[in-house]
Formats: structure tokens, C-alpha cells, sequence
């Protein structure tokens, strides 16, 4: 990994937030006022059971996936991509890891811009179709290419619908994310941790006061050790195989060490102190189609740079070491596997080049192995 960096001499202005994230005497409050149109593989079916939402067509090259790597929600939609075998089916574009008040930016691709879009912002994208548009510009986001109009941005819709619309896109072997019968504890699962910690880790770090950020700290670990405890007796979340519930959960875990730990003070402990979790997420890590996706280099960098007014050095950590990441996890001893071959799951192929996180920015790929097509 590299050695700590700062913004580039002259790029405080580009990068600045200050004052964005934490409000004085407030606890935070996450917009989730999102863009409620959804992809589907009938729409006219869909609009009986969902009237309240636009509905589009789902089309193999129709649509371009925005999905910072730096982005725990965007993860998600990248890790749930992979394992279902989606990559021709829908692109994907990759933003760098920073960005100012206005947008996300394609920096990492030649001339700035998204090959597929066209595009230097994705601001632009979702100006097209809402031209005052008043919220943030936020990643995980879908645009309809030929249009260059943002779909929706609703991530938890987008990777659900990826499990249950695009089937017929899926490759040979893809897991069933959504099982049925366990959709519904599932549901009650998903929901604590995204309350508890997907947002609980964010709730201690952009806390305005003492208070909400003792409320959201007490809470956050009630819901840790309620997962840590579940953990010593089941593989996975749902039991023998992975769900989307770990998918979900796996994205703020694999950025707690690094960066939630210290940077959001969430810091009664360590993930690697906790053996059932730092087991799981090994584990998670471990199988093709989620520690592949994870970039670590801009995981800090976005953290430690954009979030200005918690963090006004922008200095980003040298640390942690990552090796133990690649150590044995040891669940195995608890049963199970992560894809359920007696239903015909399998792993998804090795990442492709295009999309291989760059060298030294995880400890799957070395500093010294570099691909052509890894982006840094």
C-alpha cells in the first residue's frame, strides 16, 4: 500500500466539502429521497403491483452503472454485478474516489471523461433529466446511454432488481440472492443493519452533538454485537449460503478497520478483535465476486479527503495492514459454502481486466501485478 498522501497541491478548492456532512447540535439524517424508477423485465405486469414508480424496460447495453469503488452502496451494486455474471448486460463506470459539493468525476478514465457516457461529471447525467435537480449526486447511480438521463439511484431497488429482473441475463450458475423462504426474515435482517450500521457508522461519524453521538455509537455496537452473536452458529447471515443480506453487510465491514474505526470514531473495538465477524468477513472476502471489487487506496482517500470538516488535513493513513484479510477464516467449520451447488450455484469467472482493482490497492493484487486495465 502506499505511504500517506494529501490532496494534490493545489486541488484543496476542488475537493472542498467544508461543512457539508456535520451540522452543529444535530444528529445526521441521510436524504433517502432517492429516484424511484426501477428496470424491469415486464413493465406492464410490474405497474399493477407498483403503480408509484416509472418504469423501464430491462435491455442487455441499455443502460451504464455508475459505481464509485470508494462508495460502501455502490459496492454493493458491483459485488451483486459480478456474482450474477451481469457485466455484459449492463457497463459499469467507475468514478474516482474524491469529489466536491457538486458531483462525482470520472478522473480516472482518459481525458476525465466516462468512455461509455461521454460524460467528466455525473452531475451532467442526472441534469438531463432533472435540470434543477436539488439534491446530492449520488453513486450507486444507472443512466439510460442512449439518452445519457439518469434512471435511478436508488440502491437498495437497484440490486434487488438486479437478483430479480435481469435473470434472464444472468450467467450459468448464479446465485439465488433473494431466496424465498427466507425473504422475509431477510428483510428484517437488512433492515436492522442498514438502520443500525450501513448508516449507524455514519451516524456516529457526521454526529452535530455529544449526544447524538453517544445514541448512535450505543447503537451501533448493540447491533455488532447482536451480529457477532449470530455469527458463532451459522456460515452467513441467512444460514448455509450467501444472500444479499452479507452482501450488504460485507460493504461496511471491509471499510471498518480502515477507515470507520478511526475516521467515524467508531472505536470500542477493532472488526479484527471480533472472531465471529472478522471470521464472516474473511470469509466474504475470500470468495470471488467480493474482495475483488474492493479498492482500499480510494476507500481512505474518498474518507479521509472528501470529508473535509471531520478530517481538515485531508491527510490519509498509511495503515492498516491488510494482510490478515488473506489469512485462513476458519468457518468452514460451521457448515455450508458460500454458492449452493446442490441448487447449481457456482463462483463467477476471475474479475476482468478492465475492472481489476489496481496494484497495491488490496492485498489480492499486489503492488507489482499490474493489469492494463486497472484504474488507479
Amino acid at each position: 500500500m502506499s505511504t500517506s498522501t494529501k490532496a494534490p497541491a493545489g486541488s484543496a478548492e476542488d475537493h472542498s466539502t467544508r461543512g457539508s456532512y456535520v451540522h452543529a447540535g444535530e444528529e445526521y439524517n441521510r436524504d433517502t429521497a432517492y429516484i424511484e424508477d426501477r428496470i424491469v423485465a415486464n413493465p406492464a405486469a410490474t405497474a399493477v403491483t407498483a403503480p408509484e414508480h416509472r418504469l423501464w424496460q430491462v435491455k442487455p447495453g441499455a443502460y451504464h452503472l455508475v459505481a464509485a469503488r470508494a462508495c460502501p452502496w455502490a459496492n454493493r451494486t458491483l459485488i451483486v454485478r459480478r456474482l450474477l455474471g451481469l457485466e455484459d448486460a449492463i457497463s459499469a463506470g467507475m468514478p474516482g474516489p474524491t469529489h466536491d459539493a457538486r458531483s462525482w468525476t470520472f478522473d480516472l478514465d482518459e481525458d476525465g471523461r466516462d468512455p461509455v457516457l461521454g460524460i467528466e461529471r455525473l452531475q451532467q447525467a442526472y441534469l438531463t433529466r432533472f435540470p434543477d435537480y436539488p439534491r446530492g449526486i449520488t453513486v450507486p447511480a444507472i443512466v439510460d446511454i442512449e439518452t445519457g438521463a439518469v434512471v435511478t439511484n436508488n440502491f437498495p431497488q437497484i440490486t434487488e432488481d438486479f437478483s430479480k429482473e435481469w435473470t434472464a441475463y444472468q450467467r450459468e450458475g448464479s446465485p439465488d440472492l433473494w431466496p424465498a423462504e427466507l425473504e422475509d426474515e431477510m428483510r428484517d435482517v437488512m433492515r436492522r443493519i442498514y438502520t443500525e450500521i450501513n448508516n449507524g457508522v455514519y451516524r456516529c461519524g457526521f454526529a452535530g452533538s455529544h449526544k447524538a453521538y453517544e445514541d448512535a455509537y450505543k447503537r451501533l455496537w448493540d447491533a455488532l454485537d447482536w451480529v457477532e452473536e449470530r455469527l458463532a452458529t451459522r456460515r452467513y447471515l441467512m444460514g448455509d449460503h450467501i444472500t444479499e443480506a452479507d452482501v450488504r453487510l460485507f460493504t461496511t465491514l471491509v471499510r471498518f478497520d480502515a477507515v470507520y474505526y478511526s475516521h467515524f470514531k467508531c472505536n470500542r473495538q477493532t472488526l479484527a478483535s471480533m472472531p465471529n465477524l472478522w471470521g464472516y468477513a474473511r470469509d466474504l472476502f475470500q470468495t470471488p465476486g467480493f474482495g475483488d471489487t474492493v479498492d482500499f487506496q480510494q476507500i481512505k482517500e474518498h474518507y479521509y479527503i472528501v470529508h473535509e470538516d471531520i478530517n481538515p488535513t485531508q491527510l490519509v493513513p498509511a495503515g492498516p495492514d491488510l494482510s490478515g484479510w488473506l489469512t485462513p477464516h476458519g468457518r468452514e467449520a460451521l457448515g455450508g459454502s458460500p454458492f449452493n451447488t446442490d441448487a447449481g450455484a457456482t463462483a463467477p469467472a476471475p474479475v476482468r481486466e478492465a475492472e481489476r482493482v489496481a496494484s497495491g490497492h488490496s492485498p489480492l493484487y499486489p503492488a507489482g501485478t499490474e493489469s492494463s486495465g486497472a484504474k488507479k
